[in-house]
């Protein structure tokens, strides 16, 4: 069977799915619950400087998007860091940590843009025996307009200063969390890297506003007729983030830089996912807090099976995906496909033809008993009737074979060649 220990920046962990630092990692209580139920690391809901406690709101904290079954898409969420005293905090991780030295225990970490309030922080946690600290630069809402959160993530040059006082201050590897609320994830990235961090963790939440009631007319959640923006988690940013991790990867500034994934991880397949595009381990968030924590099982059986169908370690699936991402200009654009409807399969619904003749290449056609067929003279392999078809593998596409020629061009399948060779390109056309 595949071995899932996991070593991330000197780390280590019996698998690679650790609990992201939000409501499920909050207190002693619920981390011992996590360790219990699998999870091989947990990095603890974010600590803020001694002094008044943080104010949470006492009505409803999260907005909701659902899909048609009422599964949960994504949550949106106004709750800001711990509102529990300091000192109750790092007496419990200290506990914690002690009665489960094997999983990794990372403290997630906010104070104000000063290098006092670093410093100040970093003594008081150096002696809980925690394994390194989260640099929560992401939170959108609530701390962010107090200077702190994505506020901080939002500007590379602060996030260099910050990790420079934490690797000064602090023996701890150093993790920096990113707000994906910035136009482009790969300069945060850059300047953690040169402020001398270990890694960096993505996405945070994506700020928003998931629905508006109606009735009241306010954002929800509602708090006292009014709302307001928070973080978006969930399956339904799994795509951005896979994205940012991506970029991350691949850029040349930040190659090897390590990466714990985050956003919408459910099942194995999504680590999988986040893994092959280069994150190291991944955090779970919106997962447990929809089934439970024991929906780590899972997650680790199905990585144990995937591994073992493929006679792969889990260091061979890291990054693995990295070298198949390119920029669109390098793709090859005499690649050629064609849909295939299985008859046998087909359920004579009709949503590839209703999506294709309304609102792509008419090039599906209806014949008699709604038998459905591929016009291959006008099929551009868009794939979106693959897409919509609610029968899996009933739509396939196939390629079509060196020299084969396209009936839609007339032209008979060429060598690989991009756009950046492509004789309708001004540039390429001038550069022979």
């Amino acid at each position: 069977m595949a071995d899932l220990r996991s070593e991330f920046i000197g780390i280590k962990s019996p698998n690679p799915f650790w609990l992201a630092s939000a409501p499920p990692t909050d207190k002693e209580y619920n981390v011992r619950r996590a360790f219990q139920a699998g999870w091989g690391g947990v990095v603890w809901k974010t600590l803020g400087a001694e002094g008044p406690p943080v104010v949470n709101v006492n009505g409803p904290r999260y907005g909701v998007v659902h899909g048609p079954d009422r599964r949960v898409l994504g949550l949106n969420n106004i709750e800001l860091i711990t509102d529990r005293p300091l000192e109750v905090n790092l007496r419990e991780i200290k506990q914690v940590k002690r009665d489960y030295p094997d999983r990794a225990l990372i403290i997630s970490l906010m104070v104000p843009c000063d290098e006092d309030s670093w410093r100040d922080i970093l003594k008081r946690i150096e002696d809980t025996g925690a394994d390194g600290v989260e640099l929560n630069f992401g939170c959108p809402h609530g701390m962010a307009e107090r200077g702190m959160g994505s506020a901080v993530g939002q500007v590379p040059d602060y996030i260099e200063m910050v990790t420079r006082w934490v690797k000064q201050y602090s023996r701890m590897p150093c993790i920096v969390k990113l707000t994906p609320n910035i136009t482009d994830v790969r300069k945060p990235a850059e300047a953690a890297r040169r402020g001398g961090a270990d890694a960096v963790s993505l996405i945070n939440t994506i700020n928003s506003i998931t629905s508006v009631d109606l009735d009241l007319f306010a954002p929800e959640p509602t708090i006292d007729g009014k709302g307001s923006h928070g973080g978006y988690c969930g399956p339904a940013v799994k795509p951005i983030a896979l994205n940012m991790v991506a970029e991350i990867a691949r850029n040349p500034a930040t190659a090897g830089l390590p990466i714990s994934g985050i956003g919408g991880v459910t099942t194995w397949r999504d680590a999988a996912e986040f893994m092959a595009l280069g994150a190291g381990n991944v955090q779970v968030c919106t997962a447990a807090m929809t089934y439970g924590f024991k929906v780590v099982q899972e997650m680790i059986t199905g990585l144990h099976d995937y591994l073992d169908r493929h006679d792969m370690a889990l260091s061979d699936l890291i990054g693995r995906a990295v070298p198949n991402v390119k920029d669109w200009q390098e793709l090859n654009l005499n690649y050629v496909t064609k849909a295939v409807i299985d008859q046998e399969a087909c359920i004579k619904c009709g949503r590839c033809y209703a999506a294709c003749e309304d609102t792509s290449h008419q090039a599906i056609a209806m014949k008699s008993g709604r038998v459905f067929e591929v016009v291959e003279e006008e099929c551009v392999a868009c794939n979106l009737c693959v897409d919509v078809c609610p029968v899996q593998d009933c739509i396939t596409m196939r390629e079509l074979a060196p020299g084969e020629t396209d009936l839609r061009t007339g032209i008979a399948r060429g060598d690989y060649a991009n756009w950046t060779t492509h004789p309708n390109n001004p540039a390429a056309t001038a550069a022979e």
